[in-house]
């Protein structure tokens, strides 16, 4: 097999990098080694940022987006049971919209069928080969049949435990990492959300979130530890402990039967670079955001939106400044984001320790701060809806 640019995974980095590449007249194979029933079912991220709304409607794949997303013009803060509204729209001109990460790999998937795209699933035995050369290839196996794809370029977009980010050699590749020492207990409940915006809630307790998927679905959040056991949470555990994390003078939180529940680690990853060679890392084979700040898809979208235009450049003019400046810029936007994540986290958990009860000092005095300082809530609304893309 020949193509252009061959893209290893196909999740939402994967596959928008294909459509996006697809309208220039570039051509791509995706490879991808679940099934695509799996990747359009998986819970992730639901928080899209303006430019990643914006990119999504101007490329085609956004209609269904705009109907069925729901648009926020700001988010609620809370701790204890004082909430404090921070109003993206008035500060920032921006908002945000949630819509789940698995509806916007359906819209892409339809739309790279309907284009006729080459996007294999189920493929496995994945290997990359020569990115050094000007001939790179990668070797896998479908449908029992051991195949090569060779290409211009390799885009590595296959997640945190793909293939593609061990290619680069140890002694080129630079981690920075931070392991936090609690995990996030995810809930779905068939109930309609209790909020118009989400809630970030600091408790004693711990840290909780209200979110939601669509009118008659709510998402749920808390602050557990990272090897929590499933078995150890009950639907009367949970319940109870939103109730208390979340209470608020005046609010009710609504009960609805829990339909899936896990466990999520909470860490910040960065390897460096995103580029060797013809390889280019984008999305989470190259970074991890705790997703505090919902930053995880939009981070994605925004290196591959990079990556495209660059790659359009070099097939249309024959310059590869944009690829040679690709991983300079893009950890940019990945250490700001990192930051934001990070404070968002530090801002809003509880923290083990002697030093707990100053931790939480510190987190009541940033609250205030917040709510007394416009420059303060700006800062948080820009970084929350999300930079420019360009």
């Amino acid at each position: 097999m020949r193509t252009q640019v061959a893209i290893v995974g196909g999740g939402p980095a994967g596959l928008l990098l294909s459509h996006l590449l697809h309208l220039q007249g570039i051509d791509s194979v995706v490879l991808e080694r679940r099934s695509q029933e799996y990747v359009q079912q998986r819970v992730r991220a639901g928080v899209l940022e303006q430019g990643t709304v914006d990119l999504l409607r101007e490329v085609g794949v956004g209609e269904r987006m705009l109907r069925e997303g729901d648009r926020h013009e700001g988010v609620h803060m809370q701790f204890d049971d004082e909430r404090l509204h921070i109003p993206f729209t008035e500060l920032t001109g921006r908002a945000i919209t949630v819509y789940g990460q698995q509806e916007v790999v359906k819209d892409l998937n339809e739309r790279r069928r309907a284009d006729g795209g080459q996007v294999l699933f189920e493929v496995d035995d994945v290997a990359v080969h020569d990115v050094t050369t000007e001939s790179p290839s990668v070797t896998f196996t479908h449908d029992g049949r051991a195949q090569a794809l060779r290409a211009d370029f390799v885009a590595g977009c296959d997640g945190f435990h793909g293939v593609c980010r061990d290619v680069i050699p140890p002694d080129v590749r630079r981690v920075y990492e931070r392991v936090y020492p609690f995990g996030w207990l995810g809930i779905l409940a068939e109930v309609a959300p209790s909020t118009d915006e989400l809630i970030y809630a600091n408790h004693a307790s711990g840290f909780a979130l209200h979110s939601m998927r669509s009118a008659g679905i709510s998402r749920f959040y808390l602050q557990c530890d990272p090897d929590e056991t499933l078995a150890n949470w009950s639907d009367a555990r949970i319940w109870d402990e939103l109730h208390a994390r979340l209470a608020a003078p005046g609010w009710k939180l609504q009960e609805g039967p829990i339909i899936d529940r896990s466990v999520t680690a909470m860490r910040s990853f960065v390897a460096e670079p995103l580029r060797h060679g013809k390889l280019f890392l984008a999305g989470d084979s190259a970074h991890i955001v705790p997703p505090t700040g919902a930053k995880g898809l939009n981070l994605a979208v925004a290196d591959v939106d990079r990556l495209a235009e660059a790659l359009v450049d070099h097939y249309r003019t024959g310059s590869d400044a944009g690829l040679d400046e690709y991983s300079a810029k893009c950890l940019e936007r990945v250490w700001r984001v990192q930051h934001f994540s990070w404070w968002m986290t530090s801002m809003t958990h509880r923290f083990e320790g002697p030093e707990q009860a100053f931790e939480r000092r510190l987190q009541r005095s940033q609250f205030d701060y917040l709510r007394s300082s416009k420059a303060a809530a700006t800062t948080l609304a820009e970084n929350y809806v999300g930079m420019p893309l360009r």
